[in-house]
């Protein structure tokens, strides 16, 4: 029936042809038509999962907490990052097209008036006390808001240490900060005095310098950086409004919209080379394989066609194209080429024999056509083994593949004998097969049982490796660091108060947060837990008697009876001046540092005494507006009001009980969240005390047995399927045994192998085992059925050199991941390149060793290629049936 197919193809070429390009156009049309990536990969798992379930049950909770673009604001004063935060985000928040929902979760007039409600008990404490100790400084600075004022609070302070009140010690801290703002201003540069730094002893933890301001955007998943179009608009924002590290800001970008939106982007930025690297290959390959441009063209044609054909019958299919499902364009190139490598190389050996070319092409047909068949089956059998799995992202490159591998076959049987006739390549000269390998054929049979044995050897003494070699499940090594969103993702891993991989628990009700709070903060892994309890506390009435204390004590300084007016620029210099000559009294000649340090103080307040009065100025506009904010914050934070579910801002509140009454309680994880020791330990704990919580750390635990069940069972489904076809297909359970053996003996020895170079498995290159095995089922069943034939000499024939520069070709499809900037995507193409020469290796030396010699013509039970003939020298029977 193949022979009879390929003849009507050959004897109605012009009509395959046009029928081919009806096709062929048709289906670009309808690919280009319904072409559609759905980048979410969040579909990519089954959403029926347990914990898929969980996780679209807490999104619906909580809409606004998932797809989140986040800003992280690091400045070099408290003052700058808030007020780099706050200009940001009334920026963006006027782009309801783009980022319907702008906040900060560290800031605004909430904050500002509850921050101190909303510490402990005891740093509020603490806090209280210190700015008790502060009211000397804080009464003249409040009465005097001005330069003027803080060089009087500066003189008030010598004339402490004159009087025994305090110690130079106690200036030094203050004055070092003055002097350096002071000196860049004499230098013409832009400052700003931190009034938070000066109180607090000029120390800054990394928190206290750093702000968010968090956007959800409107997503567009036909693109493949759906959030591209909210990047940019940031990006422009924050450069119009000048928050760059020329001004002493950083704003950086992450979140799960822009670390996806990243990935994409790295995947793209070798695209171009790395396509026309593994075409020029491939067509370097096909020359030596092939010798033929006119061949070459054929097999190209054929491909391409075919992968029109699929890509429209896929999205047919499926509607549209997951981040995994694309990579069947890959798949087909790779597999798909394998039969049109396979079926022309038959062709060149037939072709030496038979200088007629349709007698040829018929031949080739007789020679190949069962080889084929039964790879394309196998090849259907493999990739739907991954239909029934909860792996969405695969399974429907499965079926894509799948229906791809029919088209491949029927295209290598149909429209390449088409073009081969009509282009017509001229004859062969030469032999196809390699006669030299002939004395490795020899040897391999010879020595079989030291091969076999030494395969044994080998294989047992690497499966300790199988049980030592780790399984990376955290995404985020997967990702370029380079890039800007998971670089700042991997730092806010690492401060646990910040951290993104936190674990989010939802109760009942209200009234049970607390009971769940307790028991999750007895967990070793938990750091912390944040839930609506502290924003609105329970032991607010402690609080508010400790702040309404130091109320008394503060709020004469903070609130004077008068205010002076703004002084003039002759004023300023004489409060300089005077300040400068009390402070060079104090620190009078000694020697020691705090003395120095005065005085070159008081050189820095002398040239700024003597500097032309816009130098004054900019003094004044870099160290008296922080004064002024922070004054009018301790006022508010010195007046709160108790706070209640009630009047608890919407959207705070929102963020933590859903419309339905569910509470969320959100624990975060101790210590470095992006060490898989850290996530994993951090993961189980909350799951065993709260088995339906979610979050990162739970995604990348239960995604990870998700995704290795799926593989484990679409393997071992596949394993069987196939042994059962072709058990059927061959009629000698045996021989199919025997095939596949070696098989799974190339899958032990690259995981072996990726133990001895530290690789670890992930979810990116995991995919490749099931590829490299589809590749090497059909390698394994052209010498098979070759073998059956009766062929002694597999590695002299023609056939070898079909598998090698047919794996050649694959590899460079696959392989050529290997050049990607993304670093899931270059460990791919290393394991398909590791399992590639494992497979080989299995198909050239394994399988023969373990088919041993092939049967006598009459044992041969399944489908000979050819009639029987009468007896020929070994060499001619070897190009006539492989």
């Amino acid at each position: 029936m193949i022979e009879r197919l390929v003849a009507f193809s050959v004897h109605r070429r012009w009509l395959v042809l046009v029928l081919a390009l009806i096709l062929t156009v048709a289906g670009a049309g309808t690919a280009a038509h319904l072409f559609r990536i759905n980048t979410d990969v969040e579909r990519l798992i089954a959403p029926d999962v347990p914990w898929r379930h969980d996780e679209i049950q807490f999104e619906k909770a909580f809409p606004q907490r998932s797809n989140l673009l986040v800003a992280v604001i690091d400045a070099q004063t408290p003052e700058q990052a808030d007020e780099a935060a706050s200009r940001l985000t009334d920026a963006l928040a006027r782009h309801k097209d783009l980022l319907p929902l702008v906040y900060r979760p560290d800031g605004g007039a909430f904050f500002d008036k509850n921050g101190l409600l909303l510490m402990g008990q005891k740093d509020l404490e603490q806090t209280t006390e210190q700015l008790i100790q502060q009211q000397g400084l804080l009464g003249p600075l409040a009465a005097d808001p001005s330069l003027r004022g803080i060089m009087q609070a500066l003189g008030m302070g010598a004339q402490g240490i004159k009087a025994g009140q305090a110690k130079v010690e106690d200036l030094t801290g203050p004055v070092g900060q003055m002097r350096e703002v002071f000196d860049k201003v004499l230098k013409g540069e832009r400052t700003q005095l931190s009034w938070q730094l000066l109180l607090s002893g000029g120390k800054a933890e990394p928190a206290d310098l750093r702000r968010f301001v968090i956007a959800k955007p409107v997503l567009d998943y036909d693109a493949l950086e759906p959030g591209a179009a909210a990047t940019a608009l940031i990006r422009s924002t924050v450069r119009d409004l000048h928050l760059t590290p020329e001004n002493g800001v950083r704003v950086r970008l992450t979140g799960q919209v822009a670390v996806a939106d990243d990935e994409f982007a790295t995947l793209a930025d070798d695209a171009f080379l790395n396509y026309g690297l593994t075409i020029a290959a491939i067509l370097l390959f096909l020359w030596l394989a092939l010798h033929s441009p006119k061949l070459i063209l054929a097999v190209m044609i054929t491909t391409f066609a075919g992968l029109i054909v699929t890509a429209a019958l896929g999205l047919l299919m499926v509607g549209e194209l997951n981040p995994i499902s694309v990579a069947f364009a890959a798949l087909f190139v790779g597999l798909g080429i394998d039969f049109g490598i396979q079926f022309a190389v038959r062709y060149r050996s037939e072709r030496f024999e038979r200088p007629d070319l349709e007698q040829a092409i018929r031949a080739a047909a007789r020679g190949v056509g069962w080889s084929l068949t039964l790879a394309a089956i196998s090849l259907l059998a493999g990739f739907f083994a991954f239909l029934p799995t909860d792996f969405r992202g695969v399974s429907e490159l499965g079926l894509i593949a799948g229906v791809g591998m029919i088209v491949a076959y029927l295209f290598s049987l149909t429209l390449l004998p088409a073009l081969i006739a009509v282009l017509r390549p001229p004859g062969e000269k030469d032999d196809v097969g390699v006669a030299s390998l002939a004395a490795v054929d020899h040897w391999i049979l010879k020595h079989r049982t030291l091969v076999l044995v030494a395969t044994g050897a080998v294989t047992i003494a690497g499966l300790p490796f199988l049980y030592w070699l780790p399984f990376d499940s955290n995404p985020m090594h997967l990702r370029s660091a380079k890039v800007e969103s998971v670089a700042t993702y991997l730092d806010l891993s690492k401060d646990p108060r910040n951290s993104p991989n936190s674990i989010d628990v939802l109760v009942p009700n209200r009234d049970a947060v607390a009971p769940m709070t307790a028991r999750l903060l007895q967990l070793p892994g938990v750091a912390d837990v944040i839930s609506i309890n502290t924003f609105v506390p329970p032991d607010q009435d402690q609080k508010l008697a400790t702040i309404e204390d130091a109320a008394q004590v503060l709020s004469p300084a903070l609130n004077p009876p008068r205010v002076a007016p703004a002084p003039k620029d002759s004023e300023i210099v004489t409060a300089i001046k005077s300040t400068a000559t009390a402070l060079r009294g104090v620190a009078g000649n000694g020697s020691g540092e705090p003395q120095t340090q005065l005085l070159a103080f008081v050189d820095t307040l002398d040239r700024l005494a003597a500097a032309d009065p816009k130098v004054r100025e900019a003094a004044t506009e870099a160290t008296v507006p922080n004064l002024k904010r922070l004054l009018t914050r301790l006022r508010s934070l010195l007046a709160p009001e108790k706070i209640t579910l009630e009047n608890l801002p919407a959207r705070i509140r929102s963020e933590w009980i859903a419309a339905d009454g569910r509470a969320r309680v959100e624990a975060q994880p101790k210590g470095n969240s992006n060490d898989n020791v850290v996530l994993d330990r951090f993961a189980k704990e909350v799951l065993s005390l709260a088995p339906h919580a979610t979050g990162a750390p739970v995604a990348t635990l239960q995604s990870s047995h998700t995704i290795l069940g799926a593989f484990v069972q679409a393997a071992l489904l596949a394993l069987v399927s196939i042994f059962i076809l072709l058990s059927l297909a061959l009629r000698r359970p045996w021989d199919v045994a025997m095939a596949l053996g070696p098989l799974v003996l190339a899958t032990f020895w690259t995981l072996e192998a990726l133990y001895l170079l530290g690789m670890p498995l992930n979810f990116a290159n995991i995919i490749a085992l099931p590829l490299m095995l589809a590749v090497g089922v059909a390698f394994h069943i052209y010498y098979v059925i070759a073998w059956r034939a009766g062929i002694a000499d597999l590695l002299a024939s023609s056939l070898t050199r079909a598998i090698f520069f047919s794996a050649l070709t694959t590899g460079t499809a696959f392989g050529s991941l290997m050049l990607s900037s993304h670093p899931g995507t270059a460990s791919m193409g290393k394991l398909l390149a590791l399992s590639l020469f494992f497979t080989l290796l299995a198909a050239f030396f394994i399988v023969p060793a373990f088919l041993g010699p092939p049967p006598k013509p009459k044992e041969a039970d399944a489908p000979q290629p050819e009639p029987a003939r009468k007896p020929e020298p070994e060499a001619a029977v070897a190009r006539r049936f492989v």
